[in-house]
């Protein structure tokens, strides 16, 4: 798992049968300071985050189970909202 920042909201009219239902987000992985790291993704929303959220993310299979459909083309999921970070010292 990690966290990411949702950058926007993706719609598509036309997708596999298996994603209809579900929200896509654009999401960034962000390390400790909240900065960008890595490329923009796609994500399946489970949890209702907006445009803006720190969010908990999965990948792989375990984002298909988060889903609840473990044969769908899902690569990352997000899981949770985050209210806050604590980050001890170094």
């Amino acid at each position: 798992m990690f966290l990411a920042k949702v950058r926007g909201t993706v719609v598509s009219t036309s997708k596999d049968e298996r994603l209809v239902g579900f929200k896509l987000m654009l999401i960034e992985q962000i390390g400790l300071q909240q900065e960008p790291v890595g490329r923009p993704e796609i994500a399946v929303d489970t949890v209702g985050a907006g445009t803006g959220s720190i969010v908990i993310v999965t990948k792989g299979s375990p984002a298909r189970f988060a889903a609840d459909r473990k044969d769908a083309p899902i690569d990352s999921t997000i899981v949770g909202i985050v209210d806050t970070v604590e980050i001890g010292p170094a």
